[in-house]
């Protein structure tokens, strides 16, 4: 059987919780550096993200439709995919943001 060295092991462990001291004093030191994004300016970013990505898609299909040798199909349906992907994934944030809202209103008070 192996004895365990209660010494060297509780040495062991105080090393490990003052490095992950020192991590949490430097994350929260770089915490104050960064600056806060509301809500609702990450909402709106991603909500033009998704608008661009559609106009792109837009754009090259229009291209490719017109015939410009510069736009191949398959860079026209990944642009598509692309498009309808983000908006799908922006419509799941949506209904989830609903969904928590609802859920608070119903919430006795």
């Amino acid at each position: 059987m192996n004895s365990i060295d209660v010494s060297s092991l509780l040495a062991e462990m105080r090393a490990l919780a003052a490095q992950a001291q020192s991590l949490d004093d430097s994350a929260g030191a770089n915490a104050e550096a960064v600056p806060k994004t509301q809500f609702a300016d990450l909402l709106s970013q991603s909500v033009d993200s998704v608008h661009q990505a559609q106009t792109e898609a837009k754009q090259l299909a229009t291209a490719f439709e017109a015939g410009d040798q510069n736009v191949d199909l398959a860079q026209v349906m990944i642009s598509l995919q692309k498009a309808s992907l983000s908006f799908n994934a922006m419509t799941e944030v949506r209904n989830k943001l609903v969904s928590a809202y609802q859920e608070i209103m119903n919430m006795p008070v």
